[in-house]
């Protein structure tokens, strides 16, 4: 038997140390966590975040009204990665959003029941996330960002700004991009009809970027496509003056890197694929299960020019081009 002093002291204390995600589901507030794969108050990711937020608060989620986010900001760093992928998960949260292939394999190996969606990664399926497209399985599902004609697109777009492009370097880090092989050989296709070779340029730090850069230049006719990878992605601004330095014309596949100096993008409106994951966040919290929820496609390019750095390129960006372009840097 206990006493009633120690039974309310044991209650007392019981109170107290329940988990935050305990009391916040018992008091009607639900718990998103998100792994971004920037790093805190990069521009970029700080617009998708307000993406996401603008998108749940129109499904009638508000933040610390009835959600409550917890959103780690890792940037490239895989061991930072994984610590932060163990934190949240050790939060129990009612739903996990990973942002990039290495958070989405990070919070896949550690959170094995929490349901997870993912934005803006490549082949889902090949990488082993989900089963199949249609009927993903298991605990993941979300928002791919691999279209199979990028490459080609990719291509003619920095063949149209610089028609002496014959070689093209697709620049990556292996271990923050394990996709990569699928870029390449989109690009690889494309290339015979456009008389372009192809080289894989692998970096793994600022000074590999340097290195590389440099021994690609000797040549003439060199450009550099830039792959989605949260590497490249956070040493952007070493890519942009390595490529100046060396005159050689690079497209990004993320849209800021050309408000940083880059001379121009082609990407997937990443913000977009996040407003639409809330999508899925609001029909998991209500009970839909991430199994059943097909991985969705992009559905929103967009194109942005410097025309500042294609000046100091020597280069002249074709009007036709121009007029495509959703953004234009003077």
């Amino acid at each position: 038997m206990i006493h009633r002093r120690e039974f309310i002291t044991f209650l007392v204390g019981a109170a107290v140390g329940w988990p935050l995600a305990a009391r916040a589901q018992r008091s009607g507030m639900r718990r998103l966590g998100v792994l971004m794969s920037f790093a805190e108050n990069e521009p970029g990711g700080v617009s998708e975040m307000d993406a996401l937020r603008a998108g749940l608060a129109e499904l009638g989620w508000v933040e610390d009204r009835n959600i409550h986010f917890d959103v780690r900001w890792p940037g490239g760093d895989l061991e930072r990665i994984q610590e932060m992928a163990m934190e949240l998960v050790a939060l129990r949260p009612d739903i996990l959003l990973a942002r990039s292939t290495p958070t989405t394999a990070a919070l896949k190996r550690e959170g094995k029941t929490i349901p997870i969606v993912f934005a803006n990664i490549p082949e889902p399926v090949e990488q082993g996330f989900v089963q199949n497209l249609a009927r993903p399985g298991g605990n993941i599902t979300g928002f791919t960002s691999f279209e199979s004609m990028i490459g080609g697109k990719w291509l003619q777009l920095i063949k149209e700004v610089d028609p002496r492009i014959t070689r093209v370097a697709v620049i990556f880090n292996p271990q923050t991009a394990p996709f990569a092989g699928l870029f390449v050989r989109s690009i690889e296709a494309a290339a015979p009809g456009l008389a372009v070779e192809v080289t894989a340029m692998p970096v793994a730090s600022d000074a590999d970027i340097e290195v590389a850069m440099m021994d690609f230049a000797r040549r003439p006719g060199g450009g550099l496509v830039a792959i989605p990878d949260s590497f490249t992605a956070e040493h952007r601004e070493q890519v942009i003056a390595q490529a100046a330095r060396n005159r050689v014309p690079a497209l990004f596949s993320n849209l800021v890197s050309t408000s940083s100096g880059g001379l121009m993008a082609y990407a997937v409106d990443t913000r977009d694929l996040m407003h639409r994951a809330a999508g899925y966040v609001d029909r998991i919290l209500k009970g839909d299960k991430p199994a059943e929820l097909p991985v969705q496609q992009p559905a929103k390019f967009q194109l942005s020019i410097n025309l500042k750095t294609a000046r100091a390129l020597g280069l002249t960006v074709p009007p036709a081009l121009l007029a495509r372009a959703d953004e234009v840097i003077e």
